[in-house]
């Protein structure tokens, strides 16, 4: 008869070769009773969520359309289409020949209304003295005072001069409100650019969502579990939503509901653009779930090693979707049996 090795080998082929050499096995022959050999485990129904699949697109949270908020030349452009931006980096830099001469003109009114104020006030105060002994008039007292005022108010004005000319010229750098990459560059350099002119057009990878249109006969039940997952790798990697909104009114032409799924603010390997899967929870049922770890892969075929009167066999089976490590055997075992936890020694123990 062959080694068993060989036949192991031979299992995508020769299945059902494999389960009789298993079964009839050169190792001592155990009892009905006797204890497994390797570990095992008992195959039970869990309750699973009962789900429907859509299609949905992948978008970014984050994007934006930077504009210029200032007029001046376009001197600075560091990045370009597909580059990764960090937050904070400088993505456009413009002239500031005539902001920066505002600001300076400003900065000195500032500083001459401050003078002038310090004068009035001191003004003010020696005559509210002399006042207190009523040595001078009302009149010289109150034309103090409003003149003290007065330049209260010019400094005051001043200094929102001298910010808002301050402001201008910090509006010369255009910096990334958050990381992510550029989609999109409107402006050269050595143009000249005015005030709302797109500059540059970027997304953020960190935080994505998905959005799925849903059929009216499901939008209650969606709404009831909120819970929904991305199935990808074709059911074999699902990524659950942190958060499931129901937009509360329909399309009028299609009479679908627009679902989106905030997705967890981790690498999912996910792209803005992308077409994916989306399943949604609509209900329970139960399911005879195995572990990922208790199956053997030989080419197409999948299989699990079965311990049953005293014996252990190799059983071809049949999956569907998958629940973290676990997975649906559609067919090939039945609730109650008994399975090796680790294939790889169940065949050790056979050979």
């Amino acid at each position: 008869m062959p080694s068993l090795r060989r036949l192991l080998h031979g299992f995508a082929v020769t299945p059902l070769v494999l389960l009789a050499a298993c079964s009839h096995s050169q190792a001592p022959a155990p009892t009905a009773n006797a204890a497994p050999p390797v570990p095992v485990l008992t195959v039970a129904e869990q309750v699973t969520p009962r789900d429907r699949v859509w299609d949905g697109t992948v978008q970014a949270v984050n994007r934006a359309t930077l504009s210029a908020q200032t007029a001046g030349r376009v001197v600075e452009l560091p990045f370009d289409v597909n580059d990764y931006v960090p937050k904070g980096a400088v993505v456009a830099r413009f002239t500031d020949v005539e902001q920066g001469s505002a600001a300076r003109a400003a900065a000195a009114q500032v500083r001459s209304a401050q003078a002038a104020y310090t004068d009035a006030e001191a003004q003010y105060s020696r005559i509210a003295q002399v006042y207190a002994r009523k040595l001078v008039s009302k009149a010289q007292y109150d034309q103090t005072l409003a003149t003290r005022d007065s330049a209260r108010a010019a400094l005051d004005a001043a200094r929102q001069n001298a910010r808002a000319a301050q402001q201008s010229q910090d509006y010369t750098v255009v910096r990334a409100p958050y990381a992510g990459i550029v989609t999109q560059r409107f402006v050269q350099i050595g143009e000249a650019v005015q005030p709302g002119q797109p500059l540059i057009a970027g997304i953020s990878l960190n935080q994505l969502r998905v959005e799925a249109q849903v059929p009216q006969s499901d939008v209650d039940a969606i709404r009831k579990y909120a819970r929904a997952w991305v199935v990808l790798d074709g059911g074999r990697k699902r990524i659950e939503a942190a958060k499931v909104i129901v937009f509360p009114y329909a399309d009028p032409t299609t009479h679908t509901f627009t679902v989106r799924l905030e997705l967890p603010p981790a690498d999912t390997g996910l792209n803005p653009g992308e077409v994916v899967q989306v399943a949604f929870m609509i209900g329970s049922r139960p399911r005879l779930l195995v572990p990922d770890s208790a199956l053997l892969q030989r080419g197409e075929i999948t299989g699990v090693y079965v311990f049953r009167d005293g014996e252990i066999a190799l059983r071809q089976v049949r999956l569907g979707a998958h629940f973290g490590d676990q997975v649906e055997v559609i067919s090939g075992l039945t609730a109650g049996e008994t399975i090796a936890s680790n294939p790889l020694q169940a065949v050790a123990w056979l050979v």
